[in-house]
């Protein structure tokens, strides 16, 4: 699937990795929805992407709003063809321990990472399905396959995510729908320096640095599965 005049919906796409993913979209000339909480940084963004294509943005929260976030976008282009379910709630920062981890605290976090990119995806999957083509991409953590201390709510949450993938992706074989669960690895982003306080993470990259391996997974559409970008950009040797 070329990206050019088709329609992706990006959530989290203020800043960080949803916005270097929608940037990335709108560069290869893909019309835009975009969606993040705050109104005034996605204002922002909306503007600097206005430059390269078609983008209409909605300052919401994807674990309450998901109708409305779709329906714009079906009554502005028509249709969704790509969706980047990128939103994530990190939780309490510092994080804790499970031990004491407030429950409510984690309901929240399961809302937004799993039950919104469920509750999108169930949205826009008919009109995929009846165009026999799709791409559904769930962003992920390494934290959703490995145990890091202080890390259990986040990365359970992002366990949950990875297996709605699977799951999701055995049950679409042969519609033309094709699901991905994506690590885009360690980054310096705002997310990171609150899940860490403290810790220097100049070293890291940024998260531009990931931001094509979501445009080849739309443009090669690879079976569904799960990757790393690092994997997905390191050249062919």
């Amino acid at each position: 699937m070329k990206l050019s005049g088709n329609v992706a919906l990006v959530t989290g796409a203020s800043r960080g990795l949803g916005f270097e993913i929608a940037k990335a979209y709108a560069e290869r000339g893909a019309k835009l929805v975009i969606a993040a909480r705050d109104g005034q940084q996605l204002a922002a963004a909306e503007a600097e992407l206005a430059k390269e294509t078609d983008v209409v943005a909605l300052a919401l929260d994807v674990s309450q709003d998901a109708e409305r976030l779709v329906q714009v976008g079906i009554d502005r282009f028509g249709r969704v063809d790509v969706l980047v379910n990128n939103a994530s709630e990190l939780g309490p920062s510092p994080m804790p321990a499970l031990e004491s981890y407030p429950w409510q605290e984690l309901e929240r976090v399961f809302r937004v990472n799993v039950l919104a990119p469920l509750h999108l995806t169930q949205l826009v999957l008919p009109g995929m399905k009846e165009r026999g083509a799709g791409v559904i991409i769930n962003v992920s953590s390494d934290a959703g396959v490995e145990a890091y201390p202080g890390w259990g709510g986040y990365g359970a949450s992002k366990a949950a995510l990875e297996h709605l993938s699977r799951t999701l992706a055995a049950e679409l074989d042969g519609t033309g729908v094709c699901v991905y669960a994506v690590d885009p690895g360690d980054m310096n982003t705002e997310m990171h320096r609150l899940a860490e306080p403290g810790v220097d993470l100049s070293d890291l990259p940024a998260p531009a640095a990931s931001a094509p391996a979501f445009v080849q997974l739309v443009e090669d559409q690879p079976a569904s599965g799960r990757f790393q970008t690092q994997e997905l950009l390191a050249p062919v040797s």
